[in-house]
């Protein structure tokens, strides 16, 4: 069996377990672990997670974060200027930009608040997020909103509660329920 097919069975047996009321928004989150090389074959899985959930008796409603910057900058009355200088962005220093994860946090909670107690909220496409954002602070700040399961797939590692996307450096800790391939 491959390392993607374990995740999948890993994932299909979590969400089928029966879930308990009563649990915090961060509770209700779980991430996918796989290796970043893994990630285009991993996005031809992505219709099997969908498939497992709602076998399981769950619905579906998929986030892909993988143009969400290239569309906010799109957007952005000033973008030539900040493509000049980027420097003027909030948060560039940083790698992660105020506004641009304002705006982030702001669609992910009202994707999850669509969703009913019974439905996954699948977010993919957080490698792009990478030096643009925070994974973190996009799903701590919309956690309060989940009604269901934020499910994120994560090209990264995570040891010990410890989260690295594409294996980076710094991690940050996370009580968020992780599947993966070991």
């Amino acid at each position: 069996m491959s390392r993607l097919d374990r995740l999948i069975e890993g994932y299909a047996e979590h969400i089928a377990t029966p879930w308990p009321e009563g649990l915090s928004g961060i509770e209700r989150v779980i991430f996918v672990v796989y290796p970043p090389a893994d990630e285009l074959k991993f996005r031809v899985y992505i219709d099997e997670f969908e498939l497992r959930t709602r076998d399981a008796g769950h619905g579906w409603n998929l986030l892909d974060l993988t143009d969400a910057f290239p569309q906010w900058m799109a957007a952005q009355r000033y973008r030539d200027k900040y493509f000049r200088r980027p420097e003027l962005l909030a948060g560039y220093p940083e790698g992660r930009l105020t506004e641009f994860t304002k705006h982030l946090v702001e669609r992910t909670s009202a994707q999850i608040e669509q969703a009913s107690a019974n439905d996954v909220v699948a977010m993919s496409g957080v490698g792009a997020l990478f030096g643009v954002s925070s994974v973190s602070t996009v799903v701590d700040q919309a956690a309060s909103a989940i009604n269901g399961r934020l499910v994120v797939f994560f090209p990264g590692e995570v040891e010990d509660k410890t989260y690295r996307l594409l294996d980076a450096r710094d991690g940050w800790g996370y009580l968020a329920h992780a599947i993966t391939t070991d």
